[in-house]
């Protein structure tokens, strides 16, 4: 897809990879339709944006109902590409229900619904693109992060098996997996240690977004090496995914980021 003169709906704009993403974008022409909880700050990066018409269009993803109306706001968009996200580590008995519910919600339902919104237009249009920013985490599990894995493996199957719908028309679907991602994002916010897996930046992510969009790509992973290969190990034999990730090194880097996510809230 040619992204001049495009328009895009980003969700989860204002953190580090919805703000990397918004400026790639721009900078290739697309006029983006920034979407978060907080408007000051979408006001502050609508303007700060290359090119016009970027507009803010807050809303709280967390709440019943909030996906389909900023769907519904931002009208005929070229693209979707869905960031948002919170994080869902801990163990499982550390959830409330309400705590389950909106990790839930904005990491897998609210996509979903605003894909189930956005795509019929651009199948009548004849093209479109919807991408998804899911995570490695959605390809292997870890430990204290059973709520968080389901809605990322959730999300990455939603996002395929939704491209084989739409492979005949015209629409394209991508999804965007990041492996720990420093400088923003949750791991970032968190304070953890990638145990010597390395990490990637909110750059890249964008950087492979764009790229997805523009090439139609099923799957984008965006981590170093070592990750990704423990990813597809992960995803291939889970069996022996699940013995390495039990013992102490994982424990050890899940728990720092379990507990940097529990002290700043985002858990």
């Amino acid at each position: 897809m040619e992204l001049k003169g495009r328009t895009a709906l980003l969700t989860g704009a204002t953190g580090g990879i919805g703000r990397a993403i918004a400026h790639d974008l721009s900078r290739r022409g697309t006029t983006l339709l920034l979407s978060a909880r907080k408007a000051d700050q979408l006001e502050q990066l609508a303007a700060e944006l290359p090119g016009e018409g970027h507009r803010p269009l807050p809303g709280d993803l967390s709440r019943e109902g909030e996906a389909e109306r900023v769907a519904a706001e931002a009208g005929d968009v070229d693209i979707l590409v869905a960031n948002a996200g919170v994080s869902g580590t801990g163990r499982l008995d550390d959830f409330s229900p309400e705590e389950m519910r909106v990790a839930l919600r904005v990491n897998l339902e609210a996509p979903m619904l605003m894909a189930r919104h956005l795509a019929p237009p651009m199948v009548e249009r004849g093209g479109g693109h919807l991408l998804f920013i899911a995570s490695l985490s959605g390809k292997a599990a870890s430990p204290r992060s059973s709520v968080y894995n389901a809605t990322k493996f959730g999300l990455r199957g939603f996002a395929l098996g939704l491209r084989t719908d739409l492979a005949r028309k015209g629409v394209g679907v991508s999804v965007v997996s990041p492996g720990f991602v420093r400088d923003a994002g949750m791991f970032a916010r968190s304070g953890g240690k990638s145990a010597g897996l390395g990490t990637t930046t909110p750059e890249r992510v964008a950087a492979a977004t764009v790229r997805a969009i523009e090439r139609d790509r099923a799957e984008v992973a965006v981590a170093p090496l070592r990750q990704r290969a423990m990813a597809h190990i992960g995803l291939a034999a889970p069996g022996i995914a699940a013995r390495v990730q039990s013992g102490p090194v994982a424990a050890r880097t899940t728990e720092g980021i379990d507990a940097g996510h529990r002290k700043d809230g985002s858990g």
